[in-house]
């Protein structure tokens, strides 16, 4: 199987790179970008851990090709926090325990930032919709739902 050239822009930072047409962004991202944030949990799209913003659209990046990245702009967990200084979000789930194990955590950051992107005031209901996607086997999802609703405006 060749390589093929792919160009993508992460966290601000434009990369050149060949890729299996097989490799999955996920893997192109902590393998080849030593990006390793966003987690591998499923390997089959269901449990949220690996939630990458690509051009503005969550992913799950366990079900996406890095060739498909090709042209895109990737936002990964570590994109989110300015340098030192973390995001209202990121502070809101160490002030609300919205974290135990931390496994689900960036893929959870990532699904509420891109709530919160498309909307800044999203009911109950609707940060409920918008993370069901994402597992988390530690929490019991309050204390995110509640970190969360913080933020909102």
């Amino acid at each position: 199987m060749s390589d093929h050239p792919i160009t993508v822009t992460v966290n601000g930072v434009e990369y050149e790179r060949q890729v299996e047409a097989r490799k999955l962004l996920i893997h192109f991202v902590r393998d080849d970008l030593d990006l390793t944030g966003s987690h591998i949990g499923c390997d089959t799209g269901n449990c949220g851990a690996c939630s990458m913003i690509v051009n503005g659209t969550l992913v799950k990046s366990c079900m996406m090709l890095a060739v498909q990245a090709d042209g895109a702009t990737v936002e990964t967990v570590e994109g989110l926090a300015d340098g030192e200084e973390l995001t209202p979000l990121q502070k809101s789930f160490s002030e609300h325990h919205a974290l135990q194990c931390g496994y689900c955590t960036p893929g959870m950051l990532m699904s509420a930032t891109a709530l919160l992107r498309e909307n800044p005031s999203p009911s109950e209901d609707e940060i409920k919709k918008a993370l069901q996607g994402n597992l988390c086997r530690c929490t019991g999802y309050w204390n995110i739902f509640e970190a969360v609703k913080a933020v909102a405006r």
